[in-house]
């Protein structure tokens, strides 16, 4: 051993040792770069009331977050981008004539009750932002089922007309993929959704297991249970004009209310399609993603306590 060896520091602690490049605020910005495509589409789309919505609900987030830890004496924790992330997520859910104040109230529930209460980030045992559309949906179910808009494609978004009437909708297929729908700001655009979770894929922020299974065991599930077969009218209705294909990539795949083990990503997945088939057949209301995710993100301790693998040398018969 050489001289001035022991005076080197090291860090020691327990398996696994885990390492990467991105820091939390990298992989909350790279979320939200993620979103760009589909938020400026929505704009576009909904014009100015929407972007109105968007900004004040990301406002009222951070300034939630930031006040709270003054009042709590906590260190300030904005530069994190977390709040900014919870509070795009919620304002894209949200319809885009729905009044400012509704961005308001989402935003302070989002931040306060769900997420600095449960201990701040990566305490929260459900998603901020989905939470709080739940929320939402429960006490101004007016305002937040209104897709209203000033264009040809007012009315209900065509999975809520399709639940509504039995019938398969008018919709074209093309017309689905692109957004030319009604629905909240940030879901109607697959084609700019999936931009964005290619960009994440690419950076390897999320793993194909949860999107990959959630999508399976949804198509499973519809086309055994749904009464339509293999119409491709209906599948793309069922895929493409809700909130489905949102929900996946940027809302199941949240790190903190997700498992982290391979086998518990892949069961959860499954859970949350079996889940959202049996709200969107079974349910009254037209929509299932939201509530699917919330019921599903408490499962998760479950999930990793069956599927964390066991320490070497644990579990046999006592002797």
């Amino acid at each position: 051993m050489k001289r001035g060896e022991l005076s080197v520091k090291y860090n020691i602690s327990a398996s696994p040792h885990i390492r990467s490049k991105f820091t939390t605020s990298n992989i909350m910005l790279m979320v939200i770069l993620a979103l760009m495509p589909t938020t400026i589409f929505g704009v576009l789309r909904f014009g100015t009331d929407a972007l109105l919505l968007i900004v004040v609900t990301t406002l009222t987030c951070v300034a939630t977050e930031c006040i709270y830890q003054k009042l709590m004496k906590q260190p300030i924790t904005i530069q994190d981008f977390s709040a900014a992330l919870t509070g795009l997520l919620l304002s894209l859910n949200l319809p885009p004539n729905a009044p400012w104040w509704i961005g308001v109230v989402g935003g302070i529930f989002a931040i306060l009750v769900v997420k600095q209460l449960f201990g701040g980030i990566g305490q929260n045992i459900m998603n901020p932002a989905l939470a709080a559309r739940c929320f939402l949906l429960i006490s101004f179910t007016g305002i937040m089922t209104n897709y209203s808009s000033i264009d040809a494609f007012s009315g209900a978004t065509p999975f809520t007309e399709f639940k509504d009437t039995g019938a398969i909708s008018n919709y074209d297929v093309m017309d689905l993929i692109i957004g030319n729908i009604p629905g909240a700001i940030g879901e109607v655009s697959v084609l700019a959704i999936l931009i964005g979770a290619i960009f994440l894929f690419k950076l390897k922020i999320i793993d194909y297991r949860i999107p990959a299974s959630y999508i399976g065991s949804f198509l499973i599930f519809i086309i055994l249970f749904g009464g339509n077969g293999f119409n491709p009218t209906f599948i793309a209705i069922q895929l493409f004009g809700g909130g489905l294909m949102f929900g996946v990539f940027f809302m199941a795949t949240d790190y903190v209310t997700s498992p982290i083990t391979k086998q518990g990503q892949i069961i959860y997945g499954i859970c949350l399609g079996i889940l959202t088939g049996v709200f969107r057949i079974y349910g009254s209301v037209a929509e299932g993603v939201s509530y699917a995710i919330i019921f599903c993100n408490l499962l998760v301790p479950l999930i990793e306590k069956i599927t964390f693998p066991k320490p070497f040398g644990k579990g046999g018969e006592a002797r």
